[in-house]
């Protein structure tokens, strides 16, 4: 029997104990593909952010054994300014081949490692501009949930540690998978937009207002054109009024989010379906095999037929 995922969830003083147990919740539904692991820098326990602390069975040596590790959040306040040496021979201990994985200011941990040098990366919106000033080799992406670069994978608050969690399922065992995991754990299995629609702005007006039925109407016809006049007709709007309303709830574009919930709806398609890319690409609405193809690499960075060979579930 092949040995499970071993993912090692790196625990350090002052974590949100929240994060702390999203990655044993998430990946252990998941139906036994995932050991999940916990550690310490030295095996000792580690005070939460909360009123307890959190003792652990393994010291920093189960990371040299991870195939995944994740490294949770704790408070701005209790973020180092440099990274401190025994953070720093814990993380040396990781494996070159280890997917490493960060929830919310986690990623503090990684870019002061230097692994995120030259790549993209996301944390909490709220410490983005503090994350730029110290980290001016990493390319910061705050209006995302997460953000996936080569091995390393970064994630915004709280709660995105769950949808980055998800992701890990969705990409090493597909959309079924993690779509079970999902209903198991009461949550959704991919969630609109990203950090932009949690940022605090003014009230717009007629807040009473929203694009929520409008979304849920279109994910029903997503073969449809869907023109920004078409979006904001069914909303009973103007279509500036409905852009900025549809902004300012979902963080992105309605154009953009069509083609992320096209090519959502594509990649479920071509895992659980036969029908040809063509056939595909006209089912959610791209005009062409060719434009899918370039969407969804665009996306996830492959050809529909090898996201097809990786994911297509067993029937």
């Amino acid at each position: 029997m092949q040995r499970a995922h071993r993912v090692v969830v790196l625990a350090l003083e002052g974590v949100y104990a929240f994060e702390l147990g999203i990655p044993s919740r998430i990946l252990g539904a998941a139906d036994g593909h995932y050991e999940v692991l916990t550690c310490t820098v030295d095996g000792g326990p580690v005070r939460t952010e909360a009123d307890f602390t959190v003792s652990v069975e393994h010291g920093p040596e189960v990371l040299e054994s991870a195939d995944t590790v994740i490294v949770t959040s704790m408070p701005v306040d209790r973020i180092p300014d440099g990274l401190p040496p025994p953070v720093a021979a814990a993380l040396a201990r990781i494996p070159p081949h280890a997917r490493v994985v960060s929830i919310c200011t986690g990623a503090f941990v990684l870019a002061a490692a230097g692994l995120l040098d030259g790549r993209r990366a996301t944390t909490h919106w709220h410490v983005a501009d503090r994350f730029r000033r110290a980290f001016p080799r990493v390319t910061l992406d705050p209006d995302v949930l997460f953000v996936e670069d080569g091995r390393f994978l970064t994630s915004a608050g709280a709660a995105a540690g769950v949808d980055i969690c998800l992701h890990l399922v969705r990409q090493d065992h597909g959309s079924a998978l993690a779509n079970f995991v999902a209903r198991c754990c009461v949550v959704p299995p991919f969630r609109d937009g990203g950090q932009a629609q949690y940022i605090v702005r003014p009230v717009p007006e007629n807040g009473g207002a929203s694009t929520a039925a409008t979304r849920a109407w279109a994910l029903e016809r997503l073969g449809d054109p869907l023109t920004l006049a078409d979006l904001a007709a069914h909303a009973r709007m103007s279509p500036r009024t409905f852009a900025r309303r549809f902004g300012e709830e979902v963080g992105l574009s309605p154009g953009r989010w069509v083609i992320q919930q096209r090519v959502a709806r594509a990649r479920d398609l071509l895992e659980t379906s036969d029908l040809t890319v063509d056939q595909i690409a006209g089912q959610v609405g791209f005009a062409t095999g060719a434009s899918l193809r370039q969407h969804l690499h665009a996306a996830i960075g492959v050809s529909p037929q090898t996201y097809r060979r990786t994911f297509q579930t067993a029937r």
